[in-house]
């Protein structure tokens, strides 16, 4: 049973019978002496979806879901549906698209190191790898004289996702996203 002051972002976590994800952690220390630092906690419900907001003093105890991780894979859509293959022993599951609406723009065919978070059987949800390389589709063509340091430019990527792009990238090249802030990271 972990405390309040060790959890970590992507743990889950039982409230009231049902598995949360924890999503943000955010951590106050009191002014006043003797006062324990407060942490502020944004769960994501791996059931419906909803988000859930918890304070907590650092010695606080909490209870672990008991869910397993496994590694795996996309493999195809089927309709509005992900399936997933489970790497080690070839086993599919399959993920409703507004299950995992927000992740969905960096889901690429054959896309590795995936993680499905599974309870009695069935699939929760799944954890993206921190980050991925995807190719620019569409954006302005490049400025001359742009620097790595200078302004962004607006770019849609293989998947559809939209992100903000140095100006001297170009259609065709590989960058590099981080999955938690969507935000550009470099290029490959």
């Amino acid at each position: 049973m972990p405390k309040a002051g060790d959890l970590k972002r992507g743990m889950i976590i039982e409230i009231n019978g049902v598995p949360h994800a924890v999503k943000t952690i955010e951590a106050k220390s009191p002014s006043s002496r003797g006062a324990s630092t407060l942490y502020k906690i944004r769960y994501n419900n791996l059931k419906t979806g909803q988000k859930l907001d918890e304070s907590y003093k650092s010695d606080d105890m909490l209870k672990e879901a008991d869910c397993s991780r496994v590694p795996v894979q996309f493999s195809y859509m089927d309709g509005d549906n992900y399936i997933f293959m489970n790497t080690d022993d070839y086993s599919q599951y399959e993920l409703n698209a507004e299950t995992i609406e927000a992740q969905t723009g960096y889901i690429s065919d054959g896309l590795e190191g995936i993680t499905a978070l599974l309870m009695d059987g069935s699939i929760l949800g799944i954890e993206l790898p921190a980050s991925i390389v995807l190719q620019i589709t569409e954006t302005a063509p490049k400025l001359k004289g742009a620097t790595a340091a200078g302004r962004t430019k607006p770019a849609i990527l293989s998947t559809g996702l939209e992100i903000q792009v140095p100006e001297y990238l170009e259609t065709g090249d590989l960058v590099r996203v981080n999955t938690s802030t969507g935000r550009f990271m470099s290029r490959e």
